[in-house]
C-alpha cells in the first residue's frame, strides 16, 4: 500500500508542478512576434511583453535565440496582440542596462509568474528589446 501511496504522491506532484508552470507562463498576456528569417520564411514566437515610456519591450531569453538574430538582421517585425497584427521596428538594447530594464518590467508586470519561471529559466544573459510603432509599407 505504501508504494502505491508514494506514486500517487508523486504523480500528483508532478501534476501540480505542471499546472503551476502552464498558469505561468500562460495566465497573463502572451504575445506573437513575427520575424523573418535568413530564408525569408516567417518565424513566429511566443512571449511576454511589457509596455513602459510609450512603448514596448520584450526579453530574449539567451543572445542565442534564433528570433533574436532574425531581428538583428531584419528589425521590421510584426507584433500579434489582442489578435491585431501590429507593425514594429525592433532595436535590440544589448548590455546591463537594457538586462536590467528588461528584467525589472518583467518582474513588475507578470509578478509571481516570473518568479516561478525564473527558477526554471537562466535569464542572468537575456537582452532586451524596444518595440516601436512602424508604418504599415
Amino acid at each position: 500500500m505504501a508504494p502505491r501511496r508514494v506514486l500517487v504522491a508523486g504523480g500528483l506532484a508532478v501534476l501540480a508542478f505542471g499546472a503551476v508552470t502552464l498558469t505561468a507562463l500562460e495566465g497573463r498576456e502572451v504575445v506573437r512576434l513575427r520575424t523573418t528569417m535568413p530564408d525569408g520564411g516567417v518565424r513566429t514566437t511566443r512571449t511576454w511583453v511589457a509596455d513602459a515610456d510609450g512603448v514596448l519591450w520584450i526579453e530574449s531569453a539567451t543572445p542565442e535565440r534564433p528570433f533574436l538574430r532574425d531581428i538583428a538582421a531584419r528589425p521590421d517585425v510584426e507584433l500579434v496582440r489582442g489578435g491585431r497584427g501590429l507593425p514594429m521596428h525592433a532595436t535590440i538594447v544589448a548590455g546591463d542596462d537594457g538586462h536590467r530594464r528588461i528584467r525589472s518590467l518583467l518582474r513588475e508586470q507578470y509578478g509571481w509568474a516570473d518568479r516561478w519561471i525564473g527558477l526554471l529559466t537562466d535569464t542572468s544573459r537575456s537582452v532586451a528589446i524596444r518595440l516601436e510603432d512602424r508604418a504599415p509599407r
